[in-house]
């Protein structure tokens, strides 16, 4: 097949679909004699990619395929779009996603553990139903606890292809200022990251306080008062 035709076949597909194309589902678009290889497709989706680098939006692979998305640094104007207040998270369900994030598989009474204090049922309700985690299993042993693990939703949501690119842990930055910048993940329809995993990056600063105030109250400088859930 042309190689322009095939660039504007994909191109058009992938601004359709609404979700991400896998290479495998754009394949499914062409009769099985005429189905471009993998790598032919690949190697045109790294044009497109190139296309779009000076443009307000991207394309984007994330786990279950190629998007395009809004890039982050429009996100102040583009999210003036939705009338409704994108949601807010709490310092708990950030720690609750983090641990679960970097420790999985992980227990509810694990995560009650290293954060002191209990997580409740809100909270695991909510990303359950964000599709941002889920049950992979039980810790074998009486009680039988379920382990949660992370989802492909959760690694399209911040723009990661594996769990592999979880950024290490970063510098510790100020919880308001995340929980801002998380804000328009929850307004865009398509995804909102860029190529740096700005999201991500923000669980990583998340994780990184957590573990800081561990360290913190196993060497007893700072007492564990803290009372939210």
């Amino acid at each position: 097949m042309d190689a322009v035709l095939l660039k504007k076949i994909l191109e058009g597909a992938i601004f359709a679909a609404g979700q991400p194309l896998s290479l495998e589902q754009l394949g499914l678009l062409f009769d099985e004699e005429g189905r471009p290889s993998n790598s032919d497709m690949r190697a045109v989706l790294d044009e497109l990619k190139a296309d779009y680098a000076a443009h307000g939006i991207e394309l984007k692979e994330v786990a279950s395929g190629f998007r395009f998305q809004v890039r982050q640094e429009t996100g102040p104007w583009v999210s003036r779009l939705w009338d409704e207040k994108p949601s807010r998270y709490s310092r708990a369900l950030l720690e609750t996603l983090a641990l679960i994030a970097y420790r999985q598989p992980i227990t509810r009474s694990e995560i009650e553990e290293i954060r002191g204090v209990s997580v409740s049922s809100h909270i695991i309700k909510t990303l359950i139903e964000r599709e941002w985690i889920r049950v992979a299993g039980h810790r074998d042993v009486p009680g039988r606890p379920a382990l949660f693990a992370t989802t492909r939703e959760f690694l399209d949501s911040f723009n990661l292809k594996s769990l592999a690119e979880l950024p290490s842990l970063s510098e510790i930055r100020d919880l308001e200022q995340i929980n801002e910048e998380l804000e328009f993940l929850e307004a865009q329809a398509v995804g909102s990251g860029d190529p740096e995993r700005l999201e991500a990056d923000k669980l990583a600063d998340v994780m990184a306080e957590l573990e800081e105030e561990m360290q913190r109250e196993e060497s007893g400088d700072v007492p564990d008062d803290r009372i939210y859930e």
